[in-house]
C-alpha cells in the first residue's frame, strides 16, 4: 500500500524525528512510503495514497492549539475523505491531549477515517508504532 507520513513541525524539530522513524517502521513491513513536511510541501496531493500518517506538535508549552495551517493544507490536498489515518502528536507541554483532539477533529472534518491516534513522547518508540500499525 501507498502510505503518507504527513508532519508539520510548528517550531518543534523532534516532529520530523518521529515522522522519519515512523516512516521506517511503516516500510519495514512491507509498504511504500512518502514523507511529506507540511510547511514546504503544501501543494501535494495525498489522493494517491491509500493510507495517511498526520502529525504535528502544539503551537506551544502552555498551549493545547495547533496551526490553523494543517485545515488549510489538508482542504488543498485533493480527496482525503474515505481514507483510513493515523494521527499523531510528539508531546511538548501540558496539553497535548487537547492538541491531539484538535488534529482529531480537523481530520474528521476532512471526511478521513481515523483508525487510531497517539501522542508519543520519545522518537526511539515511533519505529516501533509504525510497524505496529495495521494499515492494510
Amino acid at each position: 500500500m501507498r502510505v503518507a507520513v504527513v508532519y508539520y513541525k510548528n517550531g518543534f524539530e523532534k516532529v520530523k524525528e518521529v515522522a522519519t522513524l515512523l516512516a521506517r517502521g511503516v516500510e519495514s513491513s512491507g509498504h511504500q512510503v512518502s514523507i511529506i513536511n507540511m510547511e514546504t510541501d503544501s501543494d501535494v496531493r495525498l489522493t494517491i495514497f491509500d493510507y495517511i500518517i498526520l502529525g504535528t506538535a502544539p503551537n506551544s508549552f502552555f498551549s493545547g492549539k495547533i496551526s490553523g495551517k494543517i485545515s488549510e493544507n489538508l482542504k488543498n490536498s485533493g480527496t482525503v475523505s474515505g481514507k483510513k489515518c493515523y494521527a499523531f502528536v510528539v508531546k511538548k507541554g501540558l496539553f497535548v491531549s487537547k492538541a491531539l483532539q484538535s488534529l482529531m477533529k480537523i481530520m474528521e472534518k476532512e471526511g478521513m477515517f481515523l483508525k487510531i491516534s497517539d501522542v508519543i513522547s520519545a522518537a526511539d518508540e515511533a519505529e516501533l508504532i509504525g510497524k505496529k500499525l495495521h494499515i492494510t
